[in-house]
């Protein structure tokens, strides 16, 4: 298999080392020990992929900045231990130097590894390896009684498998140690096309239960599904190539070309970060995609944080608001979701989102737990049934909706209709769930006596705060 090396506008692959790690494991214990006695635990950190908002929390926070490389590759083992705020961007190029790559690498670069493992991380390769908290083998939190412990399958294990989804409410992690998988130098893709969407159903089934469509080999799968009566499905298989393959940083649009074109190729590292040049279809809503701006918009800027950042200064000076109440237009309501519904089930749910909501494109990422007994329920927080095929839909944007905009009628008739469904809802966006159902749905008592035992002075604020009350 070819080794890929990082291209040259990037810094060479490295890794952070473990004296480097302690030293800055100390400092971030020195900054806890700094925050007066009582006083809230949260990250002193620049950027994040969450989509709530929060209340402004004066104050310092925890030290993070020397927690941010990759300490160890063993390719022999197939392993790396990785800092908890390194972002699969920084992993991917120390990963690749060795032909290999996490098993599961989100589609935005700077998703940090500890971020997908307490949250939502999610990719092609979830029809075979499921979610990246799955192929985590041993993983150091730092918890709210500002202590260090490490914990695996064996041990803290209630720690280990709580923290999915937990989004710091349990602590964070310092240093993960994963499994990494070999690859080739190039993705060979076939983007296949479905009218219906039984036959769309019936193929994610096929491709996950026997990992091939018609006779074909699948390594990878994900799909768009573009309006009513147009759905693709994307499937990739691993393979080596002499050729460049395509490139969507330029002038073209990857997600336009899985509509126009029935094959394609691409590099690794380009496939992986596919859908980050274009935030997948957001960056139409800067003119990022127009002929013209795209050729003054810089290459470098092409990439999912500029459009984040864009999206938090409008937020906080309401320019698009402001606009839309002066032309006389309705107000709108952010949509902004992951939902995993059952594949069963995925028809009824799109035909219902089609008619209560109306936002297309929405990404399709089949998964599948891995190595799970049916029956049983290994991740208590994300609560997945092992054995069963979901559908993960995702859809980003604003819906008109008019005076009833900040009541966020949409998002509460998509968690309702998820829930109907016996489907999945992810937290890193907004949520308005009551206590009662919020606690059915993550097991908020077993959480709860999680977090007592790792938390036992409250310093840590609890997931229903975060993710429903915005705290």
């Amino acid at each position: 298999m070819t080794a890929l090396l990082p291209p040259a506008s990037r810094r060479p692959a490295s890794t952070t080392g473990r004296a480097a790690h302690a030293a800055a494991v100390r400092r971030l214990q020195q900054s806890y020990a700094a925050l007066p006695p009582g006083s809230p635990v949260r990250l002193a950190k620049r950027t994040s992929n969450l989509f709530r908002p929060r209340e402004t929390v004066a104050g310092s926070g925890l030290d993070v900045s020397g927690l941010t490389g990759v300490i160890e590759v063993d390719p022999g083992a197939r392993t790396a231990d990785v800092q908890g705020m390194c972002t699969y961007e920084d992993l991917v190029d120390v990963t690749l130097a060795h032909g290999l790559v996490p098993l599961v690498v989100p589609q935005l670069r700077t998703i940090t590894l500890g971020g997908a493992v307490t949250g939502l991380g999610i990719e092609s390769t979830s029809l075979r390896h499921g979610l990246p908290h799955e192929s985590v083998l041993e993983m150091d939190v730092f918890t709210g009684a500002g202590e260090v412990v490490t914990t695996s399958p064996t041990e803290h294990a209630d720690l280990f498998t709580t923290f999915p989804n937990s989004y710091g409410s349990l602590g964070y992690a310092t240093r993960l140690r994963i499994e990494l998988m070999p690859v080739t130098s190039h993705v060979a893709l076939r983007h296949v096309r479905f009218e219906e969407t039984g036959p769309l159903e019936r193929a994610i089934a096929e491709i996950t239960d026997t990992g091939a469509l018609d006779g074909e080999p699948v390594d990878l799968l994900d799909g768009t599904s573009f309006e009513p009566g147009h759905h693709v499905l994307t499937v990739g298989r691993f393979v080596d190539s002499d050729q460049p393959g395509s490139d969507y940083t330029g002038a073209g649009v990857y997600w336009r070309s899985v509509a126009e074109r029935t094959t394609d190729l691409m590099t690794v590292r380009d496939y992986l970060w596919r859908w980050d040049t274009d935030w997948f279809w957001c960056s139409r809503a800067f003119g990022a995609q127009h002929p013209l701006v795209r050729r003054l918009w810089p290459r470098r800027l092409r990439r999912s944080d500029t459009y984040h950042r864009l999206v938090g200064l409008d937020q906080r000076f309401g320019v698009v608001d402001r606009l839309d109440e002066r032309a006389g237009r309705p107000a709108r309501e952010r949509v902004v979701q992951d939902v995993e519904v059952p594949v069963e089930r995925l028809g009824e749910f799109l035909d219902w989102f089609d008619e209560a909501v109306g936002m297309r494109p929405v990404w399709l990422c089949p998964l599948r737990l891995r190595d799970s007994v049916p029956g049983t329920n290994p991740w208590p927080t994300y609560p997945l049934e092992p054995g069963r095929t979901y559908v993960n839909v995702g859809f980003w944007g604003a819906v008109p909706v008019g005076p009833e905009a900040p009541d966020a009628p949409l998002n509460r008739a998509i968690e309702a209709r998820v829930a109907e469904l016996d489907g999945h809802k992810s937290l890193y966006s907004e949520s308005f769930y009551d206590r009662e159902t919020f606690d059915r749905l993550y097991d908020g008592p077993h959480l709860a006596a999680v977090k007592q035992r790792y938390d036992p002075h409250d310093r840590l604020t609890s997931l229903y705060d975060k993710a429903v009350r915005r705290r």
